[in-house]
């Protein structure tokens, strides 16, 4: 049997609003837009309200009566669910984007390794644009909301990007400087997303996709002439790699710059 939530508590009728009857009081009107719904479809759907509303305004312009009047519940009924307030709901939030963010790093099965990362990226923009004001407050920190819990909900999606790329790499033990250069990597992303949306979304999402392969191609590249490591892996990139694919055309590029033809 589903647990259902008690009803939410009413206003208190003004005196004399109400009127008696003979077999007892008048029944008093809920909430507006009211309803009950089990336990645990009911904090999902706080959550996914306080989603919302963090992803287009900083959780610092967010109050509970506002997730509490986007819902059509009260703010009683919502301190029910989180008692710790709006810092345990923030928490909520944040966790179930983390979580969407993740399931966005799944590499397709087929395509070349250029083309994968591409497709990557075009789930991980589609996010950021989603979730605009809300990325870009978690990414900055500052908030009145951060704390050492969110930062870890911030770095669990980070360690997550890591070991997908290394994976997507081919790399069960990654050395010193390769997952350096990984965690470089995603430090770039994370920079021009943020000033993707400060410089209003500008650049087509698809050039700036295409522009962060060609960063990681270049990057691996110059990791590759001081680690043998990453020059192994690099090898085994291109040669998954089509002779007039991506990779292939920025090499290309880059010995055009080097000649000067």
């Amino acid at each position: 049997m589903k647990a259902t939530e008690p009803a939410a508590p009413s206003p208190s009728p003004a005196p004399g609003s109400a009127r008696v009857a003979a077999d007892g009081p008048a029944e008093r009107p809920r909430r507006a837009g009211y309803r009950r719904l089990p336990v645990q479809q009911r904090r999902e759907q706080l959550i996914a309200v306080a989603l919302e509303l963090f992803s287009t305004r900083p959780p610092d312009e967010v109050s509970l009566d506002d997730v509490a009047e986007a819902s059509g519940a009260s703010r009683p009924l919502v301190y029910r669910y989180f008692a710790g307030g709006k810092q345990q709901l923030y928490e909520a939030a944040l966790s179930s984007a983390a979580e969407e963010l993740i399931s966005r790093f799944t590499v397709p099965p087929r395509g070349t390794p250029t083309e994968q990362l591409g497709a990557v990226l075009d789930g991980y923009f589609s996010f950021v644009a989603e979730h605009d004001a809300g990325y870009g407050a978690l990414l900055r920190g500052g908030s009145v909301v951060e704390t050492a819990r969110t930062s870890a909900i911030v770095d669990k999606v980070r360690r997550a990007a890591l070991r997908r790329t290394l994976r997507y790499m081919g790399v069960g033990e990654p050395g010193p400087r390769l997952t350096l250069l990984v965690r470089s990597w995603i430090s770039v992303v994370e920079a021009s997303s943020l000033s993707w949306l400060d410089e209003g979304r500008q650049i087509p999402p698809t050039q700036l996709r295409d522009w962060l392969v060609d960063e990681f191609v270049a990057m691996t590249a110059a990791t590759a002439a001081h680690d043998p490591q990453s020059a192994e892996v690099l090898t085994g990139l291109l040669a998954l790699e089509a002779p007039d694919g991506r990779a292939a055309a920025l090499l290309a590029r880059l010995g055009t710059l080097r000649t000067g033809r």
